[in-house]
């Protein structure tokens, strides 16, 4: 119990502690809030710039007097300008003496703002307005003057040579960038893909101004000749940075190539020509072309950095040397033919390049007939075409019991009956059609068609083949014999009670 008042003791202490640091601090702060300033104040040198101050609340407290106190930013502080209500304006010996004023005449403790004119660099640093109170003593605010000039920038490319391949190749510069006469100091950035490195110095000019030099440097290579390098300069009075954009210029000697030859070079071929291809800077002053025997075959034109062979023989059987000079130097490079007495088979497409293509024919002709059945059957589901989407209804059935020898073709067979009890009938149109089968019969639902019934269903097709036990009919084909149907009427009259155009069936049917 005593340790755990002990610990809430201390506890509360602690809480006190706290709230006593923070209740001072927010007095100093409301303090040192009653004098109104202005944090920093920017300028231009020959311009006049106001520097304000007053007492916010000066409510219990007397306001004795104010003074602007300078700071620079090395050397001792000097007051420039004092007020007292009792003894008025002073303004002591100093380096702005002449060129400060307040700027209310007469002026005031609650709003003792001053002037200065003409300001110079060297009059940039801290200002500080101090009121001497009554009870609480002297209370300040500090405004810090920042003195701006416009820096000029420039930048520029060093022309170099090239480093050799020796070790020991050191950096040298290859492009500088200036900022000069800025206050405050500009920053300078290199952007490029060249791989060196950048230093930077900044000098004290007049005026107190600051001049920032920056230089880059790397080990010069041809490779590098040409290749961009850009200077930023930034400043607090420009609105964005400002870009010097260069071009690299590192010379070296001529670089030498010789192309055209294809190792094919055979007995009476014509116009053939290797060409000179040269790298330099400064850029090539001759380009000459040689051969390592001394002579130039006959057969060879040559025409600036191109040496043509109209027709190759065994004279052009050496090695065709070019050398290219510059300020800085030659270069050469060489190529030696070797005439053949035949040409060289000339490769064709490999078996993989032709199966590749065959596949890709396939594939392009399968796609273009996708599209077409794809859009002939949309097409036609357009226009209506296709099967029917609905089942037609069936034809109308006639129901017979009886009929007479005149609409019937014969009634000798004895009719089948079906499952159910009922008579299956074979019907027929009147006289002057000809003969009909009910063939939709089998297809209703009160029908249950079975073998039996559809073998009485119509005549034979002529293609089927006698079953054993097969009742014989009116259209059995051992009625007649194979070829008498190429006979005339004579030879067999049409059946008994059948005249001419009645109902029959013509014995062409079986064949």
């Amino acid at each position: 119990m005593a340790r755990e008042d002990a610990r809430n003791r201390h506890d509360f202490t602690k809480i006190i502690g706290l709230f006593s640091v923070v209740t001072l601090l927010t007095f100093q702060g409301v303090l040192s809030q009653q004098v109104k300033v202005e944090p920093e104040v920017m300028s231009y040198p020959s311009q006049a710039v106001n520097l304000r101050c007053a007492f916010a609340d000066a409510g219990g407290i007397q306001l004795t007097q104010v003074s602007w106190i300078y700071e620079p930013k090395e050397g001792e502080r000097l007051n420039i300008a004092v007020y007292h209500p009792k003894f008025g304006a002073s303004f002591p010996t100093s380096p702005l003496k002449g060129r400060v004023r307040f700027t209310t005449e007469p002026p005031s403790l609650s709003n003792p703002s001053i002037q200065i004119s003409d300001v110079k660099m060297t009059d940039e640093g801290k200002y500080i307005c101090e009121y001497a109170t009554y009870p609480s003593g002297n209370e300040q605010g500090v405004t810090s003057l920042v003195m701006l000039a416009k820096p000029r920038n420039s930048a520029s490319g060093v022309t170099v040579i090239a480093s050799t391949v020796a070790a020991g190749a050191k950096p040298v510069v290859v492009a500088r960038c200036e900022s000069a006469d800025g206050r405050p100091a500009a920053q300078i950035a290199w952007v490029t893909a060249v791989n060196g490195n950048a230093t930077s110095a900044s000098t004290a000019g007049a005026d107190n101004t600051v001049t920032v030099s920056s230089q880059y440097m790397l080990v010069p290579t041809a490779a590098d000749n040409g290749k961009d390098i850009s200077c930023l300069v930034s400043h607090r009075t420009q609105a964005k940075p400002e870009s010097f954009l260069m071009k690299l210029a590192i010379e070296y000697p001529p670089q030498v190539t010789i192309v055209g030859y294809d190792n094919n070079w055979y007995m009476g071929r014509t116009n053939v020509a290797l060409t000179c291809r040269a790298t330099a800077n400064p850029i090539p002053t001759t380009i000459t072309w040689k051969t390592m025997s001394g002579q130039m075959p006959d057969t060879v034109q040559v025409k600036e950095n191109v040496l043509t062979v109209l027709k190759v023989d065994e004279q052009a059987n050496t090695t065709f040397v070019c050398e290219v000079k510059n300020r800085l130097g030659t270069g050469k490079d060489q190529v030696t033919v070797m005439v053949r007495g035949t040409r060289l088979p000339v490769k064709g497409p490999t078996t993989s390049g032709v199966i590749g293509g065959l596949i890709g024919v396939v594939l392009l002709l399968a796609i273009i007939g996708s599209v077409v059945v794809l859009v002939r059957k949309k097409r036609n589901q357009q226009n209506g075409d296709g099967p029917p989407k609905y089942k037609p209804p069936p034809p109308n059935k006639q129901q017979t019991t009886t009929s007479s020898s005149s609409d019937t073709l014969n009634t000798s067979r004895d009719p089948v009956e079906r499952k159910d009890g009922s008579v299956d009938h074979l019907y027929y149109a009147p006289q002057d059609a000809e003969p009909s089968t009910d063939l939709d019969a089998c297809s209703d639902e009160e029908y249950n068609c079975d073998a039996e019934e559809l073998r009485y269903a119509g005549a034979p097709s002529g293609w089927d083949e006698p079953r054993l036990n097969e009742v014989p009919h009116l259209y059995a084909p051992n009625q007649y014999k194979p070829n008498d149907y190429h006979d005339n009427e004579e030879d067999h009259p049409p059946a008994a009670g059948a005249t001419r155009g009645e109902s029959f069936v013509s014995q062409a049917m079986f064949v």
